[in-house]
């Protein structure tokens, strides 16, 4: 077969590639390494709130990532030893006690496409979580494929300590099947701060780190997660959410369709050539 049978019409490449590395953000740092996106949220003199700019620009970004050729995994991150205190109180929680009906839907339905988004693009993110991690930063660290803490992280769902219900930013969906519902439910009532090593066995961090060693254990996952199949991996990320609303009937079938089509990719060649070859298999991502 030659190359004119096999190579994308660039009319379809032009409408569904797009590469990241160029993007420049306004409302927090992104950088784009080898595969590896990272989004640091930059504002360490109040420990990294979110306001209404930084949450508009979040969500569009990962909606973006689903057709970013150049991403393979993502890093969120905090700037200044915190990784985000919520919505900034000044910025966003003033204003909001002044507004209508309407007005607050709109937010809450924004702040909620955000982890939409999270969960839609296709490549795995890693959240990197240093001190405080509060209110919509635990959501965000939650809405995350895998999260990294330290022992001096704190991890609050505090929407409770401001007078709102905990079911924010589908925390009441996520956060049970991440620690159990129990251990989600006290959280949730409480709004009291899960520490570190709390956190860890809890299972809402994958692993622990040194505070200097943070963000080099994040983009060493980050960099694990680029070597793998990473067509497979998106497949992995959908599936671990579509599976939430199925029976085990239904789960069973829609992975038996999912593996099928990884079995179609090269990538899937590339594995059982190294192996017979007793090599490492160097995968490209279709």
């Amino acid at each position: 077969m030659d190359d004119k049978d096999t190579r994308v019409d660039p009319a379809l490449l032009a409408g569904n590639r797009r590469p990241a590395a160029g993007y420049r953000a306004t409302h927090f740092l992104w950088e784009v390494k080898e595969g590896v996106a990272t989004v640091t949220l930059n504002r360490p003199e109040r420990k990294n709130p979110l306001t209404f700019d930084s949450y508009a620009e979040l969500r569009d970004l990962f909606r973006q990532l689903k057709y970013a050729d150049d991403v393979k995994a993502v890093v969120v991150q905090g700037a200044g030893g915190n990784f985000c205190s919520g919505g900034d109180v000044h910025e966003i929680i003033g204003p909001l006690v002044k507004l209508k009906a309407p007005e607050l839907l709109m937010f809450t339905r924004m702040t909620g496409d955000l982890v939409n988004a999270m969960r839609q693009c296709p490549q795995p993110i890693v959240a990197a979580v240093d001190g405080v991690c509060a209110g919509a930063g635990a959501i965000v660290a939650m809405a995350s494929d895998l999260r990294i803490g330290t022992a001096r992280s704190k991890t609050a769902f505090l929407f409770n300590r401001v007078g709102l219900a905990g079911c924010d930013m589908g925390a009441c969906a996520m956060l049970p099947r991440i620690i159990g519902q129990g251990r989600a439910g006290e959280l949730l009532y409480t709004g009291r701060a899960l520490g570190g090593e709390e956190g860890e066995r809890w299972g809402f961090f994958n692993r622990l780190a040194a505070p200097e060693a943070l963000a080099h254990e994040a983009q060493t996952l980050a960099r694990q997660l680029v070597e793998g199949p990473s067509f497979a991996n998106g497949i992995t990320k959908t599936m671990l959410h579509q599976e939430w609303a199925m029976t085990i009937e239904q789960a069973i079938e829609a992975e038996a369709q999912a593996q099928a089509l990884c079995m179609l990719a090269q990538d899937f060649n590339r594995a059982y050539e190294a192996f017979v070859a007793k090599q490492k298999p160097r995968f490209e991502g279709n």
